[in-house]
């Protein structure tokens, strides 16, 4: 086996190495220990956040081009984005126990349509509707401790942006603003850190409100991308 080769296939297996971390958080979501479900999904994060970097540096798709690269991302992303947090929403309380069920099954099919649509992104890196993030929209949740028929309106409202015509931002992807962009990613994932540190919904008031507002600004951003999503005509139809 050549150098490339094996180089090839070891950034696969650090890929790979997401969903070994995801299932570790599905577990401790199961057991209803979510800070330290968090805690294992931000380390499946930064894999995530750095191997297609390697993936690009090293050529995985000429020395190891009979592991599809795009496929293996998407399959630790559902487990880690959708999955995990759904078993977290379940076991949480967050909603209703009674509709807990049917929801968690709702969100789980429609992710699976968002994943496999090939429209997901638009030519500049925006996401094409809501980028299915449950592990965060999970987690906003489970600090901020809305009620329960607040909790529910927000799943369902997220669950039918991923079918919407608008765009939300890739943090690192996006030249839009980006330096910007990922400075306030830097300051929302060292909240996010704190809240898990701290319990989650047990995080000070400061840590809530640096979380609330870094959360906006991505919220935000859709409203200055150049041009106008609509307009461009890359998420329509």
């Amino acid at each position: 086996m050549t150098s490339s080769r094996l180089i090839g296939l070891l950034v696969h297996l650090f890929t790979a190495s997401g969903a070994a971390l995801g299932l570790i958080a599905l577990f401790l979501a199961a057991d209803g220990r979510f800070a330290a479900m968090f805690g294992w999904l931000g380390v499946a994060l930064f894999v995530d956040a750095v191997d297609g970097a390697l993936a690009r540096r090293f050529k995985v798709t000429e020395t190891a081009p009979f592991i599809d690269g795009v496929a293996l991302d998407l399959v630790v992303d559902f487990l880690n984005y959708v999955v995990t947090p759904l078993v977290a929403l379940w076991r949480s309380g967050l909603i209703e126990p009674a509709v807990a069920e049917a929801v968690c099954a709702l969100v789980c099919a429609c992710s699976a349509l968002y994943f496999a649509d090939r429209r997901m992104k638009t030519s500049d890196y925006w996401f094409r509707g809501f980028p299915a993030l449950w592990n965060v929209v999970v987690f906003y949740l489970l600090v901020l401790q809305a009620p329960a028929n607040a909790s529910l309106a927000v799943i369902l409202a997220a669950t039918a942006l991923m079918f919407a015509p608008v765009v939300f931002i890739h943090p690192l992807r996006v030249r839009r603003l980006r330096p910007v962009t990922i400075a306030v990613t830097g300051i929302w994932a060292a909240a996010a850190i704190a809240a898990v540190a701290q319990n989650l919904a047990a995080a000070s008031f400061s840590v809530k409100a640096v979380l609330v507002v870094t959360g906006c600004y991505f919220l935000a951003l859709p409203l200055l991308r150049k041009g106008g999503a609509i307009a461009k005509g890359e998420i329509d139809g």
